[in-house]
Parts: structure tokens; sequence; C-alpha cells
């Protein structure tokens, strides 16, 4: 029965993973999310069924429209899987819980911004604000302990998101201070510190890499985002362990 309810959770999430696409594609554009409908944004062809399934498609077509043959981002069916196995995941993780409420938007959110950084360098408020506020109150829902810990959390990282914005004089962006805020209504206090560190090594490490690989890579931002979106959901499901790990280490 639990392989029968996974495979729901990891249909139900490709599916949504595709539509993540579309809205961290259009929103920060400013386009409407119903229309036009989904189209190559090459050759201008409508898509049809066989070009929609989720993952699927991309395969059976080998990554190339079949109006255009231009190349398809692989972005889009790494979307949708990586939203599909989180989904599974996080049902296996916690069960019918309440705290699978607040799992599965974190998820949602996290990959609608990665798709939106990575494209554009944006994380749009009309994305933040309506998931802040879903996921406010699913936390009250299903609530941390102490209770009180979701707004501290909401706090310190907003408001160490930023200082460090001030004081390296724009080297934060906006959208990732008010980014902070919400991952703290999630993690709590530790959490989010830990987020933070891991999301500042993540990053490190890309733009390392980054740098190596391109020759102009000192003139090319590297978007944030992606970087704290997977520290987030390794501080969510591993956090207290790695901070076991860590407090065994020191004593």
């Amino acid at each position: 029965m639990e392989l029968v309810i996974s495979m729901f959770f990891f249909l139900y999430g490709i599916t949504f993973g595709s539509f993540f696409n579309v809205v961290g594609l259009r929103v920060p554009l400013k386009e409407s999310i119903v229309t036009p409908p989904s189209h190559c944004t090459t050759c201008d062809r409508r898509l049809t069924l066989v070009d929609l399934v989720p993952v699927f498609s991309y395969v059976f077509l080998k990554g190339k429209c079949r109006g255009c043959g231009e190349r398809i981002s692989a972005i889009y069916p790494l979307m949708e899987l990586l939203t599909g196995l989180l989904f599974v995941f996080s049902y296996l993780h916690f069960g019918w819980q309440w705290e699978l409420l607040v799992a599965l938007l974190f998820i949602s959110m996290l990959i609608i911004l990665t798709v939106s950084d990575l494209t554009y360098m944006l994380i749009p408020n009309k994305i933040l604000l309506p998931f802040g506020v879903a996921i406010f109150i699913a936390r009250v829902v299903s609530p941390l302990t102490p209770w009180w810990d979701s707004l501290l959390g909401a706090i310190v990282g907003f408001g160490l998101l930023l200082l460090i914005a001030i004081v390296s004089k724009g080297g934060m962006g906006g959208g990732d201070i008010k980014l902070f805020l919400v991952i703290g209504l999630v993690l709590g206090t530790l959490q989010t510190l830990l987020t933070l560190f891991l999301a500042s090594l993540i990053g490190a490490i890309v733009g390392f890499i980054f740098l190596r690989k391109t020759k102009q890579g000192r003139k090319t931002p590297v978007p944030f985002g992606p970087s704290i979106a997977v520290a987030a959901l390794i501080a969510y499901f591993y956090g207290s362990q790695l901070v076991g790990w860590y407090t065994d280490l020191l004593s």
C-alpha cells in the first residue's frame, strides 16, 4: 500500500513540478500563468499533450522541440523529477502528519524560486508572499517546539540577512533576505542559522567551480537562491542530526 501511495505522490509531484516551471518562468515577467497556453519559446508552436507529460516527454522527444528542433532546457525535467522525488521523500519521512503539509508547501516554494532565480536571478514577492502566508498558517497547525521558535527564526533570518546586506552594501539581494524570513518560519532559529552556514558553503563551492569553468566568471553573478534552497532542505530534513553530530564532536 505504501508503494502505491508513494507512486501517487511521485506522479502528483512531477505534475506540480511542471506547473512550478511555468510559475517560475512567467511570474517574474509579470505574465499570466494561465494564458497563453504552454508553447515553444523559439517557434511559438502550442504544445500538445505529447509535449507536456512531465519528465517523460523530454525523454521521448530527446530534449528537442517537435516543431523547430530547438533544444529544450534540462531545467524543466530536472525540476519536475526533483519535485516528484522530494514529495515522495516527504511522505516517507513524515507520513500522514500535518508536518507533511508544511513540507510540501516549503518544497513547492523552493522549486519555483530556484527556477526563477536560475533564469532571471530574481526571487519575486508575488511568489514569496502567498507561500509565506500559507506556510505561516500551516506552521500554526503544525507548530515547532517551542511554538515561538518559528517567529524568532523568522526575525533572526530576516534580520541577519538584512544586516549582511547593509554591511556589504548590497551584497545580499532583497529576495534572499525575505526568503530567509519564510525559512525561519519553517525551520526555527537554530536550523535557520544552519541553513545560512550551509548556503554560504554551497554557494562558495558553486562559485569556485563557476570561476574555473567560465573565463568571464568574475563578471558574471551567480544566483544564490538555489544554494539557499538546497541548504534549507538539508537543514529541514537533517538539521537535528547535523547539529547533534557537531555537538558530539565538541564534547
